[in-house]
């Protein structure tokens, strides 16, 4: 039996969303005592509620939008590491892990997965790591924080740096239980056309040592 495990944040009406963004809502419409059949419900959100993707157009907008993503880089082998001892994670960090054929790559920080408070403050990651990450084929890359970016960023320089090495990017994931290793992830955005990012349902299995060589 395949025991996957959930790193996505759950969808709460009472959950953090980024200052001044559009909070999650969900509701029903209509009950089943209304129309006789069914519960329908509804949701508002932000595209980046919770855990999601970020498509390029977030950030460019001559960036490609969430439905032109390619679907490979968020399912298969990914490797999970702890660089929560520091709260710069730059190229110099990184170097100190065995990223070998390592093409998903999740960063598990220093800070605690908490979907109900929006962090005042978050480790950084360089935008230098880009070019590091590109030369050991890494295509995709996922945080447990908000954004690859501090909160305050206005020129989003880590964003544009994975986009300019072809890395694409999953964030607030939770990693806080995981332990370090090599995994099967599921993180599939929605295909929501012309769309700036989709939350996703990210999931992991871990790997039998046949099956993480």
């Amino acid at each position: 039996m395949t025991n996957w495990i959930d790193i996505s944040q759950p969808l709460t009406n009472d959950m953090a969303t980024w200052p001044g963004d559009t909070p999650f809502s969900y509701s029903l419409t209509y009950t089943k005592e209304q129309t006789g059949s069914v519960n329908i419900g509804q949701i508002t959100a932000s595209l980046h509620t919770g855990t999601h993707v970020d498509a390029p157009f977030h950030y460019d907008t001559d960036g490609e939008t969430i439905d032109e993503l390619d679907l490979n880089r968020y399912i298969g082998k990914a490797t999970v590491i702890d660089v929560s001892h520091v709260e710069e994670i730059t190229a110099e960090v990184l170097q100190e892990f065995e990223l070998k054929s390592v093409s998903r790559l999740l960063l598990r920080t220093s800070l605690p997965n908490n979907p109900k408070r929006f962090p005042s403050e978050m480790p950084v990651l360089d935008p230098g790591v880009a070019p590091y990450l590109q030369r050991k084929g890494v295509t995709l890359i996922g945080v447990d924080m908000p954004s690859v970016d501090t909160p305050d960023s206005k020129t989003l320089e880590t964003h544009h740096a994975l986009y300019n090495h072809g890395i694409n990017i999953l964030e607030n994931i939770m990693l806080d239980a995981i332990k370090p290793g090599i995994y099967e992830l599921i993180a599939l955005p929605l295909a929501i056309h012309g769309a700036d990012g989709s939350p996703v349902r990210a999931v992991l299995r871990p790997l039998t040592e046949k099956e993480s060589l």
